[in-house]
């Protein structure tokens, strides 16, 4: 089986650092943007398995990249995990309805992150 492939889209060069950190050391292929014009870029020349979407960020924010991704029949298929620091009571719903299909909270942990990230790839639920 080829390793999975995951696009992290967030504006903060430390998350993008310690989550590609995390995931390049239990087999993931791993390439990131910081914006959300790189990103759509990245998510049709990458063709990545997963993106974690950093739900706010400057010009176009995660949620709305998401729609933007799940509408084009090219990208439609790509699962999209919000990757955020503000996960609140609530905000699950408003994600999906966005189009996410989950959350993982930041700060990540990194010692459950790469197999939390495995299991949402096997159709597992998020320990979010």
């Amino acid at each position: 089986m080829s390793e999975p492939r995951v696009l992290i889209v967030d504006d903060n060069a430390v998350n993008i650092e310690l989550a590609s950190h995390v995931l390049n050391a239990d087999g993931f292929t791993v390439v990131s943007a910081t914006d959300a014009d790189d990103a759509a870029l990245l998510a049709t020349a990458f063709r990545p398995d997963l993106i974690l979407m950093d739900t706010q960020m400057p010009d176009v924010d995660g949620l709305e990249l998401t729609q933007k991704l799940k509408a084009d029949p090219a990208t439609r298929h790509i699962m999209i995990v919000a990757f955020t620091a503000c996960a609140m009571k609530g905000d699950a719903a408003r994600l999906r309805a966005a189009g996410c299909d989950g959350h993982i909270a930041k700060p990540i942990d990194v010692t459950t992150f790469a197999a939390t990230v495995r299991s949402r790839l096997s159709g597992g639920e998020l320990r979010e």
